[in-house]
């Protein structure tokens, strides 16, 4: 059987495209990678056939440049904003005493059949979140185990019919007929967590360009997922419209500028307290803005994207029940301060910043935080998810029975490491010294940035 598989990130920023390779140890080996900026995706969902497909195609086409190997598999990401989840269980008689994978895969079936899915939703996933054995404890693997009935709870992830075939018309032009889908959160679990994390139970919000996902990750299964059709490219549209500048010109101030933490007030020891920036419609016109105004804007935003989360996770009520606590991942996860904000509005729940487990290769560095899909996407092709379950059709999915996977390590990005990546993405923007200093927003009085966060959503 040919080991070879083709990964697809299908992400509203870019779209990322590898090819690997199981090798006899159960490890993987890329053999190509291709990545392109996304066109004709908006918040996760094709809006433009067209282009979607030139960008997946040409994404595709560099991977497979430097390979000749036969793809066997294809996995590919697909946004929450159309899916919808239910639980279900369900149960089945043992003839022989002994619970084989025939069994498992019964009554696995068995719940699905149980399930109330919505006409035009397709299933992705039927995750078990446990396992019992003639009404025994809750176990996670009951293969091999002895016993007259088998019972199995799990949760069901579906997305909408014609999304999902959406992607499929735009993969048609790269030769790519059959797929299995994953969701965008469950595979950003599979990066970034480890054993002990996914043991005790922990949140996962992966902060993308246009949407948030999240997922409640315990054991080995999905308990809770969602989504907010908000990212860090809202943060770029704040400033553009409140500062009446340009979009690139937003862009830049954002990466450049963007921090919770810096102090923007006079005589700090960056010794910057305002910036120039061309107007819109008139870009030889040039205004100064002080940066700690422009630090509120930013702080708007994203008190906003955490604070929506937060209320998901409580509304779900498994807020409290986060025992390793919430990792942030994702490209908008560099902005400096933004563990510390998020600990004021998690309140007493552990707060991590990580990027995706690394594997090594010569072609990328997968040891980002933008990387946590197309790295869970890899594992999950491996098999890495450690529990039986059925993927997009339908059929059962068999975890590796190696314990022989390459234990790749974990980054963390801590604060410190904003200015680091961000002055690989410098670009130039004009300051003004503090001869005529602009006078700073007061940021401690609530009553100020309600009033303005008011105006930003009238636009919006």
């Amino acid at each position: 059987m040919n080991n070879t598989f083709l990964a697809i990130d299908i992400g509203s920023s870019n779209i990322t495209a590898v090819i690997a390779k199981h090798d006899l140890e159960n490890n993987i080996n890329i053999l190509g990678t291709g990545i392109q900026r996304s066109s004709g995706i908006n918040k996760g969902l094709i809006i433009n056939i067209e282009e979607a497909s030139k960008a997946i195609k040409d994404a595709v086409s560099v991977a497979k440049r430097t390979t000749t190997e036969l793809i066997d598999t294809t996995v590919v990401s697909i946004s929450g904003s159309y899916s919808k989840s239910i639980r279900s269980s369900g149960s089945v008689n043992v003839p022989n005493g002994l619970i084989t994978e025939t069994e498992i895969n019964q009554v696995m079936q068995m719940a699905l059949y149980n399930a109330t899915i919505v006409p035009e939703y397709e299933v992705v996933h039927v995750v078990p979140i446990f396992f019992k054995v003639d009404d025994s404890v809750e176990v996670d693997n009951p293969l091999n185990m002895n016993g007259s009935r088998l019972e199995v709870s799990v949760y069901i992830v579906t997305a909408k019919r014609t999304a999902l075939t959406n992607i499929k018309s735009a993969l048609k032009t790269s030769g790519i007929e059959v797929v299995k889908f994953v969701l965008d959160s469950y595979a950003s679990a599979l990066a970034v967590l480890d054993d002990q994390q996914k043991k005790f139970g922990a949140v996962v919000i992966n902060l993308g360009s246009t949407t948030t996902e999240f997922v409640y990750f315990k054991g080995n299964s999905i308990i809770f997922n969602g989504f907010i059709p908000v990212g860090s490219n809202h943060i770029t549209n704040d400033l553009s419209v409140m500062l009446h500048t340009p979009p690139t010109a937003a862009e830049k101030i954002k990466l450049e500028y963007g921090s919770l933490l810096r102090n923007y007030s006079p005589n700090n020891e960056l010794g910057v307290t305002k910036v120039k920036i061309p107007r819109i419609g008139d870009e030889e016109s040039i205004s100064e803005v002080a940066l700690d105004y422009i630090q509120t804007i930013i702080h708007a935003r994203v008190e906003e994207v955490l604070g929506l989360v937060k209320n998901k996770l409580k509304k779900s009520g498994h807020l409290d029940n986060t025992g390793s606590g919430i990792v942030i991942t994702g490209g908008m996860s560099y902005l400096d301060g933004i563990k510390k904000l998020a600990e004021k509005i998690y309140e007493g729940i552990p707060i991590s910043v990580s990027n995706p487990k690394n594997i090594k290769n010569g072609f990328m560095s997968f040891d980002e935080a933008n990387m946590a899909t197309i790295v869970g996407l890899l594992f999950y092709s491996l098999g890495a998810n450690k529990s039986y379950q059925l993927d997009s059709s339908k059929k059962l999915v068999k975890p590796l029975k190696k314990d022989r996977i390459m234990e790749p390590k974990i980054s963390v990005v801590e604060n410190t490491s904003e200015k680091q990546v961000m002055q690989n993405r410098k670009e130039e923007v004009q300051i003004k010294d503090n001869s005529t200093i602009l006078t700073p927003l007061i940021r401690d009085k609530k009553k100020g940035v309600s009033k303005f966060w008011n105006k930003v959503s009238e636009w919006f």
